[in-house]
């Protein structure tokens, strides 16, 4: 039986001659593909405009709102304690999160094939774990620094002073960044052979695994191992810390007025918590088996583009100290002119 081998192929001819068997390399495939296409929401165009204007106009007030939280709380001595100081970390945490995802939703909503280079979905894939890794640790941070605030007034000051603050703001950046590495390195590895098409509007997780030729058990392992500890840890420190929070404003008596606005307060910081946790969770922590494209990308939008326009507004905008300070800033702006 004659040989036969094909250009470019890798080619195993057994010595029996009973059969000839034909492999395509992953590596020799992987580098003909160099370019992820994003295809993001079918929609009519009309459907498209409209979705547009909306992202657009939800990302301009986020970015406007966070910024000026951080300007506010950079400029007013008064508002350097650990609760702005936690809260201004989260602002420009928020302006991270949001331009690396958005700007993309935004290009796929008015142009066809948006493409993204392989290094370019990569690092995307990277920053956007990075982002959420540092949301919910700052969230757990703040739900249990507003714990010591409100259950132990007394002692806050001590309890959290000043070089505590600092610490845990920098751990929680220092942590964002390493949390993703190990998940990211084994994406990287994976190969994709033919079908370049993420039916998402970013990179994902579940949409790259979905168009990988190779095996992706350890990637999913490694991801969904660090997605499950740090996303339910955090959220069991949030919740608990906010539990502690509603039993203890229940028990105030001298002022009802004063009750009734700290409990308005935790129920709106509570239900922002609540859409954050309540789609990330069904995003990542559920079995990867059960991913449904136009699903996860709905679910998506909450936590890329809904949650980050509310967080600014309920923790900051609504607080009277950064309002005055809005007022002030301002005013002695004005009075230049």
């Amino acid at each position: 039986m004659a040989n036969f081998c094909d250009q470019g192929l890798s080619i195993k001819c057994l010595i029996n001659g009973t059969f000839l068997e034909t492999a395509i390399m992953a590596s020799q495939n992987a580098s003909k593909y160099t370019d992820f296409t994003l295809l993001g929401y079918s929609l009519p165009h009309e459907a498209k405009i409209l979705f547009f204007s909306m992202v657009l106009v939800s990302y301009c007030v986020t970015l406007v709102a966070n910024t000026l939280i951080i300007i506010v709380v950079k400029m007013n001595s008064n508002l350097q304690i650990p609760m702005y100081i936690f809260l201004c970390n989260f602002s420009a945490l928020e302006i991270g999160y949001t331009s690396v995802i958005i700007p993309k939703m935004l290009s796929g909503l008015l142009f066809e094939n948006v493409t993204i280079s392989k290094y370019g979905c990569f690092t995307q894939f990277y920053f956007v774990f990075f982002s959420g890794s540092l949301e919910n640790i700052l969230l757990a941070i703040m739900g249990y620094d507003r714990y010591l605030a409100i259950c132990y007034p007394l002692h806050y000051p001590t309890l959290m002073n000043q070089n505590l603050c600092c610490l845990l703001a920098c751990a929680s950046w220092i942590s964002g960044c390493l949390v993703p590495i190990m998940p990211t390195i084994w994406v990287s590895k994976l190969s994709f052979c033919y079908d370049m098409n993420i039916d998402h509007f970013f990179c994902d997780f579940g949409p790259l695994v979905k168009l990988s030729c190779s095996d992706t058990t350890m990637a999913v392992k490694t991801f969904f191992g660090h997605a499950w500890i740090l996303i339910l840890s955090c959220c069991a420190v949030t919740v608990v810390s906010y539990c502690y929070i509603t039993v203890t404003i229940f028990k105030i008596s001298s002022v009802i007025n004063g009750r009734q606005k700290a409990f308005s307060t935790c129920v709106s910081h509570f239900t922002v918590v609540s859409i954050f946790y309540g789609t990330i969770i069904f995003a990542y922590v559920r079995p990867s088996n059960a991913n449904t494209s136009y699903l996860d990308k709905t679910v998506a939008v909450f936590y890329s583009v809904v949650t980050p326009l509310l967080n600014p507004i309920i923790y900051s905008l609504r607080n009277t100290s950064i309002k005055m300070g809005v007022q002030n800033m301002i005013q002695k702006h004005w009075k230049k002119f």
